[in-house]
């Protein structure tokens, strides 16, 4: 009912909004996006964008988008399941995740779950590969995803409606509305993916020669969003952003006998931001509030559960100044203030305080530089100071060269610190050197970035084992890893016939530096590709994943591995050109019928199928 409320409460606030303002003004297409640093400050460094054409290619949930199209391993606990990442051989809790510019990764685990977000709540998504600690703060070694609502500034009324129904009873409702005009600007959104989840699992039986199927799999993913903006005059604007979500989720059984448990998590997003712009100098302050919570039933049958909630109220300052033509700098202080109580990590607070300083120098159109050193202040541990350098040269039009250094750190979360029976307040920061060259071809519609990359990680955290039985975290490995990523677009048009082909490849070695062993669930290998072809109402699309071999214990033993698997999936689609856009689209998942997992025991479901409609007006 609370869910119900706000999202209610933000649709009339927005309605009333927009209805205040109906000048008939000739307006420009100007479109304000809610992250200006992540352009701003990325020249030395590889931004894959995924915009709303590919993102109405995949499933609805995060985890899918990014595991087709991006250098990114994913580990499932199972369709629709927990799903962690690891970027460049990096733990799940090194890789940030940005909304809007504010990093929301969990403060009770530090990473953030990829089957609870919904790709199409958002304009576009974003994976920056390497360090963005000076910016983005802690987890950010691996690489950043950012999750963008741009609000558009000219006269519109648009809609768009997505519906998906698909096999194990999947549903998949999306709906998102831009209003707009020369001073307002409004989104407003709701999705919901849900799904019994009872696939098969191919080739596996129970002693008795029984079928065996996904018992306990059911989920339900429930999102709400509302965001505006108001332009004062050319100089000054306001922009609110609010979302809330709830996932009800049950654990998928690895025997018949387990006991069926579920865990329901959600939470609740709203920054407040404002943007100033005068002459040489430039002004951006935002205050967000961000509260997540969980419950986990160890049974489902009773109404007993453990539960963890933080609240964190963010400050954030940005004021930019161009020194000269070239050069401008850019000075951040941001406070942030979390509080955390649960059934395992007690009541404890947290406050940080940092202050960094950015400097961009575009010597020629040809060559541009960036560089930014970061601080951090808490009671709680101590923080090492964080740089980042980076150039970029364009020779030519055929090629640009691309270099990076950073310092990066995550910080211990509540978990680590506070977990009754085991967490430890003497924890350290993580922290890693990087370096990177990149490598940007372009000739006529082909574009080829090869980045390699190598970090070096510090005071690595882990849970191990102690003399007494209970699993403490420690400060135990140091940690090398190095690799090359791969990615590859191309397009051309012949009359009336449109073809596009994509692809990625990453090669990872991460090694703990004493044992000389690869960190268990990082391949060395994972690639993907994407065509697709269009002509006049019609257009399809085949899209691959390959994901090598990994290792799922710490010693290597190549008896105890997950094995390498390749899924495809392919799709079609028909616009009737009723308002708007009126498609009709049909997809055929894992074509191949390929049986794999990405986790030991937790099987992935075989061919399957999904139809969808998605009416623009």
């Amino acid at each position: 009912m609370t869910l119900k409320k706000r999202f209610a409460f933000c649709l009339l606030l927005l309605c009333q909004i927009i209805s205040a303002q109906n000048d008939s003004i000739t307006s420009l297409k100007e479109v304000v996006v809610s992250d200006k640093n992540l352009k701003k400050y990325s020249n030395s460094q590889s931004v894959l964008k995924l915009n709303d054409s590919i993102i109405n290619k995949n499933e609805a949930l995060l985890t899918d988008l990014l595991n087709f199209n991006s250098t990114i391993y994913f580990k499932e606990y199972g369709r629709g399941m927990l799903s962690t990442v690891a970027f460049r051989g990096t733990t799940s809790s090194q890789t940030a995740v940005i909304w809007n510019g504010i990093n929301i990764n969990s403060q009770m685990n530090g990473s953030t779950d990829f089957n609870t977000i919904s790709s199409t709540d958002y304009n576009s998504v974003s994976v920056k590969a390497g360090g963005g600690g000076i910016i983005y703060g802690s987890g950010a070694i691996g690489g950043t995803v950012h999750l963008n609502n741009d609000l558009a500034f000219y006269n519109r009324f648009e809609n768009n409606l997505k519906l998906d129904y698909g096999s194990f009873n999947t549903i998949g409702i999306n709906y998102k509305t831009n209003i707009s005009n020369e001073k307002w600007s409004a989104q407003i959104g709701f999705s919901k993916n849900s799904s019994t989840n009872d696939y098969k699992y191919l080739n596996r039986y129970t002693w008795k020669g029984e079928q065996r199927w996904n018992q306990n799999g059911q989920y339900d993913v429930i999102t709400m969003s509302a965001n505006v903006g108001y332009k004062f005059d050319a100089k000054n604007s306001v922009k609110l952003y609010s979302q809330t979500s709830n996932t009800d989720r049950n654990t998928s059984l690895i025997t018949e006998t387990e006991t069926k448990s579920k865990y329901i998590n959600g939470f609740n997003r709203n920054l407040l931001e404002y943007d100033g712009n005068f002459g040489k100098l430039t002004a951006n302050f935002k205050t967000a509030y961000i509260f997540e919570n969980y419950q986990y039933y160890a049974d489902n049958s009773t109404n007993q559960y453990t539960y963890g909630k933080t609240e964190s109220l963010i400050t954030k300052a940005d004021l930019g100044y161009t020194l000269f033509k070239s050069t401008q700098i850019n000075g951040i202080v941001d406070y942030n203030k979390t509080k955390g109580y649960g059934s395992g990590f007690g009541n404890n607070t947290r406050e940080i305080s940092s202050a960094a300083l950015l400097v961009k120098q575009d010597f020629s159109a040809d060559w541009k530089n960036e560089f930014g050193v970061r601080k951090e202040f808490t009671d709680n541990y101590k923080s090492p100071v964080l740089f980042s350098l980076g150039s970029s040269y364009q020779f030519g039009k055929l090629y640009n060269l691309k270099l990076n250094l950073s310092r990066n750190f995550r910080i211990p979360t509540f978990n680590d610190l506070y977990w009754e029976e085991g967490g430890n307040p003497d924890l350290k920061p993580e922290s890693s050197y990087q370096a990177e060259i990149g490598n940007v071809f372009t000739f006529s519609n082909i574009s080829l970035t090869q980045t390699f990359y190598y970090i070096k990680i510090n005071d690595l955290l882990r849970w191990v084992s102690g003399s007494n039985g209970i699993w403490t975290p420690q400060n135990t490995d140091k940690v090398n890893t190095y690799g090359t990523e791969t990615l590859l677009s191309w397009k051309k048009q012949y009359g009336k016939n449109y073809f596009a082909a994509n692809a990625t490849y990453a090669y990872t070695v991460s090694k703990d530096i004493e044992t000389g062993k690869q960190l268990f669930f990082v391949p060395f290998h994972k690639a993907t590709a994407a065509i697709s072809y269009s002509r006049n109402r019609i257009s399809a699309y085949y899209q691959f994943l390959y994901n090598g071999f990994v290792y799922t214990q710490s010693d290597n033993d190549p008896n105890k591995i997950v094995n390498a698997y390749t899924v495809s999936n392919i799709g079609i689609d028909y616009d009737f050109k009723f308002l708007s856009s009126f498609k009709l689209g049909f997809q055929v998942l894992n074509l191949w019928n390929e049986n794999y997992e990405s986790l030991e025991n937790r099987p992935m479901p075989g061919r399957n199928f999904n139809m969808y409609l998605n009416l623009k007006f």
